[in-house]
């Protein structure tokens, strides 16, 4: 089955080439994107949306969420907005609360917060684990997590159980936990940050998650300066994610790890770096350096951090418009960090495989018919009028959702 999508007054396809396209369609087959261009030259299909001079963007790829979990974190909220100063240890509230929570009341939640994310136009979703913290809770916590987002991430390094001597869980985080989360994941996150784990252990989290074969990424330099970029690009983590506090170094160590990148060829990539803006306001920290980063060569990427604690939001249009209105960015910067970045974080950038490993993030011949339809004619609405409902129309892996 074809479907073509007609009369696009702008559509912005966040490919290799950044075009933007006027007066454009695209038709999908299938999962996949079948062909783009020119209304005026647009193929017949077997039906036919008529998009009445809206834009067309990708859809979100929202690289970095933490959807498996319960309970609710308002007061700390509350008393943050009151003066209190941010610090990791209420992850254990929700820990606490997770894990007197039954499979199908944690999978419900989950499913909930992804539908969420999807009616806004995500989509393709990360999710990590970490608000388990025991070995059955994390592997509970993966599992779940692979029936209900497109890419999970281990975070049993996100912070150290009350009553456990730090060590101690490092070593169970590198042995058994890990072992037994392996099958449901395919990255691993360290939180390298101050209250959570040091350098030494964040270093030995990232060598056995490698050795076990995963993916990597870190938490790193959300509170304070600290050894988080240096390891990410150190170990070639794909992403190191909150990046609020960067020395004139963590600059140029993230721009040196694309020194070597080939786009086409998908080689020399290095670690991007990903701003979590929503998370930035609830915590009342400096906004990530955006700006700067991309003016230093550094691939950008926006993420929601939905959680419960920091960033309860999935609205990744309000990571635009927070990148556009203050941070610096242009409306296509901020859209392609959220697109294109996104999957560039999570090694889904490229790839036509009819297998499934088919590219997110842009819009091309031949990538999953990921499509995001706003209720405006241009891209630029996002951050013109923020704030405001704007998704008209989803399509996921070439599927209506919305």
């Amino acid at each position: 089955m074809s479907t073509l999508i007609t009369n696009l007054a702008e559509l912005m396809t966040q490919d290799r080439d950044h075009r933007v396209l006027k007066n454009a369609a695209v038709v999908i087959e299938g999962e996949r994107i079948a062909w783009l261009g020119q209304a005026v030259d647009a193929p017949a299909a077997d039906q036919s949306v008529d998009a009445g001079g809206r834009a067309l963007l990708p859809g979100w790829v929202d690289s970095h969420t933490h959807l498996i979990f319960a309970g609710d974190r308002t007061a700390e909220f509350e008393a943050r907005m009151a003066g209190e100063s941010y610090s990791a240890g209420g992850i254990a509230v929700t820990t606490d609360a997770t894990r007197s929570t039954g499979d199908f009341d944690l999978t419900r939640l989950a499913l909930g917060r992804v539908a969420e994310a999807v009616s806004q136009g995500t989509t393709y979703l990360e999710t990590k684990t970490g608000y388990g913290l025991d070995i059955d809770n994390e592997a509970r916590s993966a599992r779940i997590a692979s029936t209900v987002v497109d890419e999970v991430t281990y975070l049993g390094a996100h912070l150290v159980p009350a009553g456990m001597d730090a060590g101690e869980y490092t070593d169970l985080v590198c042995g058994a936990m890990l072992a037994a989360v392996r099958p449901f994941v395919r990255w691993a996150d360290v939180f390298c940050e101050r209250g959570a784990f040091d350098e030494d252990q964040s270093r030995c989290v990232l060598q056995a998650c490698r050795d076990a074969g995963l993916g990597l990424r870190v938490h790193g330099n959300q509170l304070g300066e600290g050894p988080g970029v240096n390891l990410a690009v150190e170990f070639g983590a794909a992403s190191v994610d909150h990046v609020n506090y960067l020395s004139a170094a963590d600059v140029d160590a993230l721009a040196a790890s694309w020194s070597g990148w080939d786009s086409d060829a998908g080689t020399g990539r290095g670690t991007v770096a990903t701003c979590l803006p929503a998370c930035d306001l609830s915590t009342r920290q400096p906004l990530a350096p955006g700006r700067e980063l991309l003016d230093a060569g550094v691939q950008l990427a926006l993420a929601s951090n939905c959680n419960p604690g920091t960033s309860y939001t999935s609205s990744m249009a309000f990571c635009v418009t927070t990148a556009v209105l203050q941070m610096g960015l242009s409306v296509h910067e901020a859209v392609r960090a959220a697109t294109y970045g996104g999957a560039l974080a999570l090694g889904r950038e490229s790839g036509t495989d009819v297998d499934g490993e088919r590219a997110v993030g842009s819009i091309a011949v031949g990538h999953r018919a990921d499509l995001h339809l706003l209720n405006a004619p241009s891209a630029s609405h996002l951050a013109y009028r923020p704030g405001m409902p704007l998704t008209h129309a989803v399509w996921r892996a070439g599927a209506r959702a919305r």
